[in-house]
């Protein structure tokens, strides 16, 4: 791969725009594999904190893991009104949410094609290379004042 600049003009080269550059490509190749499923990453979340849980999860429980997830906040609850109605996941009287059988059927196959996007993006990045770039972002965010969490 050829880098934009050398190392010095690296260092000298501003953070928020290659966060946000990588955000955006990132963000969009894993929707765009999504898609190819008609699925959402919003509904692709929900799927995934319900998947495996045999007593399921409340609304609220869902929510408060994901609202923080790329700003998605109040516009969970569509998301999860549409994961039922597309008969994804049930609601009991308690307000337990639940996948279906396709629900379950649908996460594996989302989860495969997210599995494929996450591999391109790693390819060719050492672990030790991601995890060292990760803490070096969360150190940013702290530095800032910031904070980030993600499950």
């Amino acid at each position: 791969m050829e880098f934009s600049h050398d190392d010095a003009g690296l260092a000298r080269q501003p953070i928020g725009y290659w966060s946000w550059a990588a955000h955006k490509a990132v963000v969009t190749h894993i929707r765009a594999q999504l898609a190819e499923v008609d699925m959402t990453q919003p509904r692709w979340w929900v799927l995934g904190q319900l998947h495996g849980t045999e007593d399921g999860r409340t609304r609220q429980e869902v929510t408060d893991v994901l609202q923080g997830y790329l700003d998605v906040g109040g516009a969970l609850q569509p998301e999860i009104d549409t994961v039922i109605a597309r008969g994804l996941a049930t609601q009991d009287e308690e307000e337990r949410l639940r996948l279906t059988p396709l629900g379950e059927k649908t996460y594996d196959a989302c989860a495969e094609r997210v599995g494929g996007a996450l591999a391109r993006v790693h390819d060719g990045i050492p672990e030790e290379e991601y995890v060292r770039t990760l803490k070096v972002l969360q150190r940013m965010i702290h530095n800032v004042g910031g904070t980030a969490w993600h499950q």
